[in-house]
Order: structure tokens, then C-alpha cells, then sequence
């Protein structure tokens, strides 16, 4: 492997010669992102792994069961042989329900335009048949087959949907990375030797155009050789001109350098942001993937989900759902009910979504809960609660004259009238069964 990066190593010093992006942040700042990532506005996340099996927690159950946190020894020990170690869980990782086309289906329904797997996430476990993985990869234990290569050709061949994926830097307990870790980081044994072979196997072999980098916090960014890496998928790689990144490339990276900020988990600032982000968040409130020690009370409803959507579309950011799937390759009702449910209001309203830009007012000044976005001349607000008496009042928006305003998914034009600095708009009286929604409106003014 050593001679891989060595070649690694020479195809960057070679590129810089000729090429645009240059291993500094000044100059990979600089490389805008494609115009399809902030196009499509929602995408879907899968955290998937060995940390399914057990289902208990979160992903994050190998680190809390080796730290102690309340409850992971007690549920080890009331459920498993002594001595039980986390690698045990891998041939239970089985997967015999995958059926890849079927997910693809179920995204396609979403109505979102992306979907970021994780390849790989802490626990070191990828996906795909890695080089650099032998024995603790999908191909050699448990389901014995590329589950990452599967989902990009259903997703590819049977939608148009972009597919990315997800990549941790760091595994938790790698011995290479432990070293670099107790050297202080002074070595990059992991770095040369994993993380970035990584890299290049998904680059090359998957062709995604979404990197969402992770696991990154540890270290920084010169440890981890992010921006000689980026340098080269922004100059060289099969995907240099279509790949979309985020800001997890080492501490003190995130919300500062790369391509979309991610910031923290769950991020949502509701307002306008200068840059463009995401908001990448759960469908379980308490962890990405799946568990089965979870409250019904714990997923978020539909209504919590399409006031997310409003909040961080208004605000410039993409929506990025995540579902975590079981241990053997199923989407569970809840998430397939809540990811169907989206898509039907998506079918109605996705005009005030996809290809969007931020308005002037991001919400209204005279009634919460009313979200705008624009797109030309046209503008949109998102209602997330019918207004008392059905008359909605907004300060924000200024009706000029020959204005109209619709409802998506009504024929005839609302009644409105603009008295000094409030508009007041009629909703229309319909039976229940012909209103485009149960939760969240659009209103669309247009000349």
C-alpha cells in the first residue's frame, strides 16, 4: 500500500503544475460548488453498519460500550457470552432483506435528488470490498456483498437521483490510528496507510458526487492530508467537475473551509446564512442509525418534518434526512410512512423548494410560521399553520398591483387585499378532501 500512496503522492506534486486548485484553502475555497447540489435542496442520508446489529443506543455503541455509558455494559451483559467483543456482531450483519431497487424506489418517492450512504463510519466497517479493510468490510463478513457498489447501480439505473457517500476519517480503535494518536500526530501511519486509500478505492471505483467527510475532529486537517486530497478530486478525479463536499476535512475545518458547511449535527440556524450549508438530521430524534430500544414519541412527525424543510430552505441550507436501516437491510415502516408522506407534499409543493433561492425576509414580522423562499419573480410562502377565521395577515410581503396569489395545488386565485404594510390573504373554504394538504400550505405570488 505504501507504493499506492507513493504514486498518490507523485499524481499530486504533478497535478499542481497544470491544474486550478492548489493544496491551500485560499484556492480550494474558491472552486464554487455545482450548480446541482443547491438545485435539488433535499437529500436522503443512510447511516448503516455493524452498530445495527445491535440496534441498542446509537452508531455510536462500540465507543459507549467501551467507555461505560450507562446502560451499554448492562445490556451486553444480561444479553451476551462473557467475553463478547464488538467484531462478533459482523456475521449478524446479514442483510438478506437488501433489496437495494427497493430503497432506491422509496427515495425516488421522497421527492428528494441526492442520497449520502455511509461507506464507512467509526467503527471501521466499510461497505464495499476496501483493499485496505481485509476482514471488517461487507464482502468478506456478513452479507458477502458490495452493498455500497449495489445501491449506486440501483439508484443510477432505476432513478435520477445523485448518489454520494459518506466517509469517516478516523476509525475509533485502529491500531495505525491509535499510534498516530499517541505520537501526537507527529506520524500519519493511518493517514497513508487507510484513510486516504479509502478515499481514493470510493473516488475511483464509485465515481459519487457527494463526499460527506467525517470522524475528521481528532486531528487536523495537515495530519489528515484533506487538502492535498481535495486538490486532487477537484483536479484530477472522475468526478472533479460534478463532486459536491462538506467542511469536515480536520479540527477547526467545519463551518470555516471546504464546500457546503455542515457545522454540527442537526444544524439550523433559521437565518440566512452567507454561505451555502446543510442541515443534516434525523428522522430519530436520538440517533442516526437504527435502534430498537426506540420511542414512538422519538420520531419526528410529519408536521416537524416539513417545518424543518421550510426553515432550512428559507435560510439557503439543504435538508438531508436520515433513516437508519436493520441490521438486515430494511427500511422500517415509520421512516418509508414519514419519507412517503414528504414526497406527497413535496409532489404538490416542491415548486417553492427545488431550484429556489433565499427571499429578502426568510420568515414573516406579523405571523410565525410562515417561511419564504423565490425563484424569478415569484414568490412563495410556506403556511405551517391555517390562519384563525381563514385570513392570513404578513407583514413581510408587499403586493404590488396585478398581483395574484395561489395556493399550489388550487386552480382559481385567493382573494387578498394590501392595507398600508399588511397584506391580508383569504384561504379558500374547501372540503377537507380537496385541500392540497392536512399540515403546511404554499402560497405563490406572481405577477
Amino acid at each position: 500500500m505504501k507504493s499506492f500512496v507513493g504514486f498518490a503522492v507523485i499524481l499530486f506534486s504533478l497535478s499542481f503544475v497544470k491544474s486550478n486548485y492548489t493544496p491551500d484553502w485560499k484556492s480550494l475555497d474558491s472552486r464554487p460548488l455545482p450548480s446541482w447540489y443547491d438545485d435539488v435542496k433535499v437529500g436522503i442520508f443512510i447511516h448503516w453498519g455493524v452498530f445495527s446489529v445491535p440496534g441498542f443506543g446509537s452508531e455510536w455503541f462500540w465507543k459507549d460500550w467501551s467507555t461505560n455509558e450507562t446502560g451499554f455494559v448492562d445490556f451486553m451483559d444480561n444479553n451476551f457470552k462473557p467475553n463478547f467483543t464488538y467484531p462478533e456482531f459482523a456475521p449478524q450483519f446479514t442483510a438478506e432483506f437488501y433489496d437495494p431497487e427497493k430503497w432506491a424506489e422509496i427515495f425516488e418517492a421522497s421527492g428528494a435528488k441526492y442520497v449520502v450512504l455511509t461507506s464507512k463510519h467509526h467503527e471501521g466497517f466499510t461497505l464495499w470490498p476496501s483493499k485496505v479493510s481485509w476482514n471488517w468490510n461487507a464482502k468478506d463478513i456478513g452479507p458477502k456483498r458490495d452493498l455500497l457498489g449495489d445501491l449506486a447501480k440501483a439508484i443510477r439505473s432505476k432513478t435520477d437521483l445523485h448518489f454520494g457517500v459518506y466517509h469517516s476519517m478516523f476509525d475509533w480503535f485502529h491500531p495505525l490510528y491509535l499510534l498516530d494518536k499517541q505520537n501526537k500526530y507527529s506520524t500519519q501511519y493511518f493517514v497513508d496507510n487507510k484513510a486516504l486509500p479509502e478515499l481514493f478505492e470510493l473516488v475511483n471505483n464509485y465515481r459519487p458526487e457527494v463526499i460527506w467527510s467525517d470522524g475528521d475532529w481528532e486531528a487536523s486537517d495537515t495530519y489528515w492530508k484533506s487538502k492535498e486530497f481535495l486538490a486532487w478530486l477537484y483536479n484530477e478525479s472522475p468526478v472533479k467537475d460534478v463532486v459536491a463536499v462538506n467542511d469536515r476535512w480536520g479540527a477547526n475545518i467545519p463551518c470555516k473551509h471546504g464546500g457546503y458547511y455542515t457545522c454540527s449535527d442537526r444544524y439550523n440556524p433559521k437565518t440566512l446564512q452567507a454561505h451555502k450549508w446543510e442541515n443534516a438530521m434525523t428522522l430519530d430524534k436520538g440517533s442516526w442509525g437504527f435502534r430498537r430500544n426506540v420511542e414512538l414519541s422519538d420520531y419526528l412527525t410529519i408536521e416537524e418534518l416539513v417545518t424543518t424543510l421550510a426553515e432550512t430552505v428559507s435560510c439557503g441550507g439543504n435538508l438531508l434526512i436520515n433513516v437508519g436501516p436493520t441490521h438486515d437491510g430494511r427500511i422500517i415502516p415509520i421512516f418509508e410512512e414519514r419519507l412517503r408522506q414528504f414526497g406527497n407534499w413535496m409532489k404538490i409543493n416542491g415548486e417553492a423548494i427545488y431550484g429556489t433561492t433565499p427571499w429578502k425576509a426568510q420568515n414573516d414580522t406579523l405571523t410565525p410560521g410562515v417561511w419564504y423562499t423565490s425563484k424569478g419573480d415569484d414568490i412563495y410562502a410556506i403556511v405551517l399553520s391555517w390562519p384563525k377565521n381563514n385570513v392570513l395577515q404578513l407583514g413581510a410581503l408587499q403586493t404590488l398591483p396585478g398581483d395574484k396569489i395561489y395556493m399550489l395545488g388550487v386552480d382559481d386565485p385567493l382573494e387578498y387585499s394590501q392595507a398600508k404594510k399588511v397584506a391580508k390573504i383569504i384561504f379558500p373554504v374547501l372540503p377537507p378532501n380537496e385541500l392540497p394538504s392536512t399540515y403546511a400550505w404554499v402560497l405563490k405570488v406572481t405577477q
